[in-house]
């Protein structure tokens, strides 16, 4: 039984991976601070939907932007180097924020620059941070890894929202830039103990990977040539100039890959609900913000509950049928959502496709980054990254789209039962994602250096 409880062997295995997790929780915490504290400056400025809307652009344009350009940068230079000056600018980000609400600024530009620039410090660096549980991690404990990120990050949605409307009505949006700022700092201490992350050498007549593990990885591309940008070794080639772009070439290649990316895709584009969480609101519970408050905490609440019991999760071996049977969950519940009727009834669809969300984000990251060679993961995962901000973006407009075209329950119910048979329709033509089974590994490649 304890198997199936939170499985905190990483936080065991890695000093470097505790530090990198416990600075990543903090910042993840600060973060949600000061995203109500945005929302509810550019409120207090413009008392305009369509400014409040705008942040999301503010912030969704430098990571499409940027996020594949943070993927090449991963593969081509030290790890450890990259995330440390990413950190550091989300800190420069962090103490503007703070500065200018001290300052009295009137300028809903120059709020919005600030939180494009940590976004893009974002897009920089996020890449390389995905990359780094398999370097500190064996094999058999990366989706453990990857389950105490979810975790922490469900557990800052639950409670960074609620702490930064505590510190705005007890002092001020200062204050909550406040939190950021000293958050931000917690996060770049958190990389002090990270050992050197450089580029692994490629190795393309080796079918064990480019970690020089003494135990197999899953194999490099079987031709590092015909991929776009190539690897570390392809400084100066005419290939170089598509570097960024070589992800999707990588991605397109491995059938497990384009699998995991599709069946994510699949779920947030056809079912996302955030956005019509206003409109049932309205609809049946006589718009009550307190009701609205808890759709969002059902999700987190669900999402947490899943992280604690992720044990069973994160040592299953069929990581690719899970993700997908999570994935088609997420659908059944969300139209769930659209048809229930008592308000009990709809938290808990929120709080089980919450829990799905979490098992189908667990499982796609660990396979995303144990069966990509080393030295394209970077790469990939800013593929990756992309694919998780565009995805639950475009499937919130598809939403309210259809919304206002039939009705709110409609494209709940809708959405959810077509995420469900797109799924289905991965499942069946993806046999490898399918029979995927998680590498037995129990050696990092850190440690076997």
């Amino acid at each position: 039984m304890r198997d199936d409880l939170l499985d905190l062997r990483p936080l065991r295995t890695s000093a470097a991976y505790r530090d990198l997790w416990a600075g990543s929780a903090v910042g993840g915490l600060g973060f949600q601070v000061a995203t109500v504290a945005v929302l509810l400056q550019v409120w207090e400025l413009t008392h305009s939907p369509v400014w409040t809307g705008a942040i999301g652009l503010a912030t969704a344009v430098p990571l499409l932007a940027l996020g594949l350009v943070g993927g090449h940068l991963a593969d081509v230079h030290d790890r450890r180097t990259i995330m440390r000056l990413a950190s550091a600018g989300q800190v420069l980000s962090a103490v503007g924020l703070a500065a200018q609400a001290l300052a009295g600024n009137r300028s809903v530009w120059v709020l919005l620059g600030l939180v494009s620039l940590g976004a893009a410090c974002n897009a920089l660096g996020s890449p390389a941070r995905r990359t780094v549980p398999p370097r500190l991690l064996p094999a058999d404990q990366v989706a453990a890894g990857l389950a105490l990120q979810n975790l922490a990050f469900q557990v800052a949605m639950l409670v960074g929202p609620a702490l930064a409307g505590l510190v705005v009505a007890r002092w001020d949006l200062a204050a909550a830039y406040g939190v950021q700022v000293a958050a931000a700092v917690v996060a770049l201490l958190g990389l002090v103990r990270l050992p050197p992350l450089p580029p692994v050498p490629t190795h393309p007549a080796s079918d064990a990977g480019p970690a020089p593990a003494p135990a197999p990885v899953p194999a490099p591309v079987p031709a590092p040539v015909e991929v776009p940008g190539g690897g570390p070794a392809d400084h100066g080639r005419p290939g170089r100039r598509r570097a960024a772009a070589g992800g999707w070439s990588i991605v397109w290649k491995r059938p497990t890959l384009r699998g995991s990316f599709a069946t994510d895709v699949a779920a947030t584009v056809l079912a996302m609900p955030v956005s019509l969480f206003p409109l049932v609101n309205e609809i049946r519970f006589d718009g009550d913000p307190r009701t609205l408050g808890l759709f969002l905490s059902a999700v987190a609440v669900g999402g947490i509950g899943a992280g604690l019991l992720s044990g069973a999760v994160t040592r299953a071996l069929r990581s690719g049928a899970l993700q997908l049977a999570a994935a088609a969950t997420w659908g059944v519940a969300l139209a769930g959502f659209g048809l229930a009727g008592p308000l009990w009834l709809a938290l808990a669809c929120l709080a089980v496709a919450g829990a799905a969300d979490t098992v189908s984000v667990v499982t796609r990251g660990a396979l995303v980054q144990l069966e990509t060679p080393d030295e394209f993961r970077g790469r990939v995962s800013s593929v990756e990254h992309v694919v998780g901000v565009a995805g639950p973006e475009v499937g919130n407009f598809r939403g309210g789209v259809l919304a206002s075209l039939t009705s709110a329950p409609v494209a709940l119910v809708a959405g959810g039962l077509a995420a469900s048979v797109a799924v289905g329709l991965v499942a069946w033509r993806n046999v490898p994602l399918r029979r995927y089974r998680t590498p037995a590994v129990t050696q990092s490649p850190v440690e076997a250096r």
